[in-house]
């Protein structure tokens, strides 16, 4: 089963990515900002991640980085 990382600070965006996804069958991940994507990338090697770009402190370009 593929795993997912969904990296975004918008929760009602999160929560319908998350749901469409499990709907799929597929293994989710979720982190609310940079930061916590970076750690849950780093710990779980998600197969892809899902990175908003326009996030406050951590931006999804540095997540990138």
């Amino acid at each position: 089963m593929s795993k997912i990382l969904i990296v975004e600070d918008e929760t009602p965006l999160r929560k319908a990515l998350v749901d469409t996804l499990l709907n799929e069958g597929y293994e989710v991940l979720e982190a609310k900002g940079g930061a916590e994507g970076i750690a849950t990338a780093l710990a779980e090697k998600p197969d892809l991640i899902l990175l908003d770009l326009l996030m406050p402190q951590v931006s999804g370009m540095q997540v990138m980085e």
